[in-house]
């Protein structure tokens, strides 16, 4: 069967247009990633949750036939996303299970829900920032002055990251992630984060503190303890995807409860609480569009079409979130009313689901409500249709978000 290709934009130019396309070819559909690299990518709810527990379908970039036969060498730009080091986010199996324990035996739902009083007061403090920023009517980019700096702050705070390296670490991950910058300057920033971590990893050797780092390192509850090559990847990927993920969920949120003042009224006289709002964003505007990346062990029969051994499978959330089969047939809209329960996958499904799933939320339950009682009168100083997203073909990121605090 011939299936149609479509190209992802590298600038991200129509994501809603894109995404519309994906949902109209399901369950599978074939996309050209930038550097004219053809996969799969599943585009449906039900089948996603399938093959995201498959076990034929693995992180090891040497099953990968384009891999195999040179097509992709490390000159393809997102070659960063899939041969990213030895962590849990790129093994499988008994090895994938050794990994996350020793990280879940660290990211305990008492160390996350202890940082709660962390998060309200850096939040309190962002929000005094945003007031002097936005002062006599100016506006201000919510994105840059309280969206990107929170998250940052909190996942700094949790892996006991240095706070004056902010400036640097955001630098070096977004100059990562950009579909703008050249293949050779990628690889020099992927060398400079591995020797940051590496760097930290050693002295929280030498000096273990309070932090997740120091609880990776000293994790030792069954089994061999993790390497500094696997704790430097495990942080290197958590601090990457523990701060782009909460930026996007905010920065989603607030544009969506802006453009829809009566659901805002809603949320904001308690007739809906504030984690709908945090489980809608996640779905009609998830944080990765298109997840890099799996490969096939062998060939795998999805309805008539098959992925044959070696090919390679993105995950498209954001045409997954856009399913009508799961979430209804205005599941394109935002909606904190619809009538069909939130049921999403934005956070991944399965063995390799995001372990940080559960601070982003709180964050955000906590972020959103502060922001809106501080500035009820909160709007978007330029129109919607001017918002912009950053040139990352595999997450869901605005470039700005400029508001007047009313």
């Amino acid at each position: 069967m011939t299936c149609p290709v479509v190209r992802l934009d590298p600038l991200v130019g129509d994501r809603p247009g894109e995404t519309r396309r994906l949902t109209g070819i399901a369950p599978l559909a074939r996309v050209e990633l930038p550097g004219e690299v053809t996969v799969w990518t599943v585009t449906k709810h039900a089948e996603a949750r399938r093959l995201l527990t498959d076990p034929r379908l693995v992180k090891d970039i040497n099953q990968w036939d384009l891999w195999q036969r040179g097509v992709v060498t490390r000159q393809w730009p997102l070659i960063g996303m899939v041969d990213a080091g030895r962590s849990m986010f790129t093994v499988d199996g008994a090895e994938h299970r050794r990994l996350r324990a020793k990280t879940a035996q660290a990211i305990t739902a008492r160390r996350v829900t202890g940082m709660t009083p962390y998060i309200e007061s850096v939040t309190a403090r962002l929000l005094d920032e945003l007031a002097r920023a936005g002062s006599g009517g100016r506006p201000v980019d919510l994105k840059a002055v309280f969206a990107l700096p929170l998250p940052m702050a909190v996942v700094s705070e949790l892996m006991g990251v240095d706070h004056a390296e902010h400036p640097r670490l955001h630098r070096l991950y977004k100059a990562f992630f950009s579909m703008l910058t050249p293949q050779d300057e990628r690889l020099a920033v992927i060398g400079e984060l591995d020797e940051f971590f590496t760097k930290m990893v050693a002295d929280k050797k030498a000096h273990p503190g309070d932090d997740l780092t120091s609880a990776l390192i000293l994790a030792d509850e069954g089994g061999e303890p993790l390497t500094d090559e696997e704790v430097v990847g495990n942080l290197k990927a958590m601090v990457a995807a523990g701060h782009e993920t909460t930026i996007s969920l905010i920065t989603h949120a607030v544009r969506a409860l802006l453009n829809n003042p009566d659901q805002l009224g809603l949320v904001r006289s308690g007739a809906i609480p504030w984690e709908t709002v945090v489980e809608e964003t996640l779905r009609w505007s998830t944080p990765a569009s298109h997840l890099l990346m799996r490969f096939a062990t062998e060939d795998i029969q999805v309805g008539d079409t098959v992925i044959t051994k070696g090919e390679g499978l993105v995950i498209s959330y954001s045409a997954i979130g856009w399913d009508a089969d799961q979430h209804g047939p205005t599941a394109d809209r935002f909606d904190i009313t619809r009538p069909v329960p939130i049921r999403h996958i934005s956070f991944g499904h399965g063995p390799h689901i995001c372990p940080g799933a559960s601070l982003s939320r709180l964050e955000a339950r906590i972020a959103l409500p502060a922001l809106f009682e501080r500035f009820p009168g909160l709007t978007l100083a330029v129109p919607d249709s001017e918002l912009r997203n950053m040139p990352i073909v595999t997450q869901n990121d605005l470039a700005e978000l400029p508001v007047l605090l009313g």
